[in-house]
């Protein structure tokens, strides 16, 4: 079945504006043009939609949308299995939360208890959600499913006072990474207590602690501009500044 733009949109949910400038950017094209100038989508098009909709439910950007959908080894069948998996995942995470909403409204109105460690569940799942999303790509890339899923399970076994000791570690890292580019030593007193903490840190995530992991990490921080990021907002050549500081840690 064929549908002009204006169509296209009623029925999708998706504004005739929004479908121009997909065709615009390459990421969904008309199957032909009318006569009068108006867009014509068939069939293919109304399924490339969909996908489309379905990767923007799981926040993908535009660009990767389409380079996905566009892809000589792209399979809509594996696309749509990849997508009722991760929708899945996330209503797991919401119905976790959701509980952990419900169970709290009945404690605040006295008719249940909850211990403090109950008050977090869910919450590290979207924390592991969120950093899959972000970072997962690279890290299992670089360290493998294995090792990823087990520091995924890890934070997911966490209590609260080992939660509370990473988020208490994350700040002590900034702290010292804010005197040691101070000095700009690698070698310095902050800098070289940065990285025990920065060990310290990541022992509370993964399996097994090794420096020579470690000193990857390090290269990954001044590698993949989001790291760098992170921590140059911490304060401008910081990642930078802990990755010469990691070579000297690990060395030792």
């Amino acid at each position: 079945m064929e549908y002009i733009i204006a169509k296209l949109a009623k029925i999708s949910g998706v504004s005739t504006r929004t479908l121009r400038f997909y065709d615009e950017i390459g990421l969904l094209k008309p199957a032909r043009w009318t006569q009068g100038g108006y867009r014509v989508y068939a069939d293919k098009e109304v399924d490339l939609l969909q996908q489309i909709l379905f990767f923007r439910e799981l926040d993908m950007p535009l660009g990767d949308i389409r380079d996905i959908l566009h892809s000589d080894d792209f399979s809509d069948i594996q696309a749509l299995a990849g997508h009722l998996s991760k929708l899945e995942d996330k209503r797991a995470r919401l119905d976790k939360l959701i509980t952990n909403v419900k169970k709290t409204l009945r404690q605040r109105r006295g008719k249940t208890t909850m211990s403090d460690k109950e008050k977090f569940e869910g919450f590290k799942q979207e924390l592991i959600a969120r950093n899959e999303k972000k970072y997962g790509k690279e890290i299992r890339e670089k360290y493998g499913d294995k090792e990823v899923d087990s520091s995924n399970q890890k934070l997911a076994g966490q209590s609260q006072e080992q939660y509370d000791l990473a988020q208490e570690l994350s700040s002590q890292i900034n702290a010292l990474l804010k005197q040691a580019m101070k000095t700009g030593d690698p070698a310095g007193e902050p800098a070289q207590a940065a990285c025990e903490k920065h060990a310290q840190w990541l022992r509370l995530y993964w399996k097994e602690y090794s420096k020579e992991t470690h000193k990857a990490l390090g290269d990954m921080y001044v590698s993949d501009p989001r790291f760098t990021a992170y921590y140059d907002a911490v304060v401008p050549g910081s990642a930078t500044l802990l990755r010469d500081a990691l070579y000297i840690y690990c060395e030792e």
